[in-house]
């Protein structure tokens, strides 16, 4: 099998998880610092599954690192089919997260006019914001996974 960007295993592998990490991290943090965003349920939502995409995709960031340090891209068919799975549970938790926080901030913010010049509107709508990249990150992730999935 030849090399595939985005591949575990691989420099282009390492730098979307990096990257999926960081903004997962970025909305957690967006979202934390706000005060009172613990009354909705869906922001406490947004960080319950950045938090899990953090932990899965710093792991799997060590793991290409670890496989970029050997020399060894990861073609194995049972540990690729357990990327495959991570990666679109992760993407369904981290969709759902956001869709539902961007239609608490746009409910609140815009259709109840509620907002006004207050800090913690920006900082929710740069947490879902955040999110949604993050998603967008993890989806082009899992994509390339089900591909070299279904290579092989």
């Amino acid at each position: 099998m030849k090399n595939i960007a985005g591949a575990p295993g691989t420099v282009t592998g390492l730098i979307l998880r990096v990257i999926q990490c960081c903004f997962a991290a970025g909305s957690i943090v967006a979202m934390s610092t706000s005060r009172h965003f613990y009354y909705v349920t869906a922001f406490c939502y947004l960080i319950a599954s950045m938090s899990l995409q953090v932990i899965w995709s710093s792991t799997l960031a060590s793991l290409d690192a670890y496989s970029i340090a050997q020399k060894k891209i990861i073609h194995n068919h049972f540990v690729v089919s357990f990327f495959v799975v991570g990666d679109w549970v992760i993407a369904t938790l981290s969709l759902a997260a956001a869709a539902s926080s961007a239609g608490i901030t746009v409910l609140y913010f815009s259709d109840l006019g509620d907002c006004g010049l207050n800090a913690d509107c920006a900082k929710f709508e740069l947490a879902v914001a955040l999110a949604f990249m993050s998603w967008i990150t993890i989806a082009i992730s899992s994509l390339i996974m089900f591909w070299i999935l279904a290579a092989n």
